[in-house]
């Protein structure tokens, strides 16, 4: 699968960790920044490269790291179409995913260590929407709401 990736100055080490460890897994990565770990970068900017990269089908799904992994879901969040979700556990990876159609994972590189990091990408990609109609249903509502309060 290709994917975009991108991290602030604070998720860079582990962004790095989940980029190796994905290529190893076969999967095309286009890394985003941050190139360095020292940079005065701001988190938003990493968020709306990934979810715009998303957006315009460079990549079908990406992943964002910060610190907390709060301020990239947030910003990624603002982005029409993106669908991002901070995820500590694998079951919120995937069924972000199967119910949610979630396309872009959230780490916290200050809450989660690599072993973690690698299990929640694997459930995150191993994953697809399923596609019921319940689901479907909600993701309308969701887009009803974006076009609703569209600038």
């Amino acid at each position: 699968m290709k994917l975009v990736i991108a991290a602030d100055h604070a998720g860079f080490s582990l962004k790095e960790e989940v980029r190796a460890y994905l290529t190893k897994q076969g999967h095309e990565m286009v890394d985003l920044g941050a190139y360095s770990g020292n940079s005065a970068d701001d988190y938003p900017d990493f968020a709306e490269k990934v979810g715009e990269a998303v957006n315009n089908g460079v990549a079908s799904r990406g992943i964002l790291i910060c610190g907390s992994g709060v301020g990239v879901c947030v910003a990624a969040n603002k982005i029409p179409g993106i669908r991002a979700g901070m995820c500590h556990d694998t079951y919120s990876a995937h069924q972000g995913v199967e119910h949610d159609d979630m396309n872009v994972l959230v780490l916290g590189s200050r809450i989660i260590g690599v072993k973690l990091a690698e299990d929640l990408v694997k459930a995150y990609l191993g994953a697809n929407f399923t596609n019921e109609e319940r689901h479907k249903r909600r993701l309308a509502k969701i887009a009803a709401l974006e076009q609703k309060r569209a600038l």
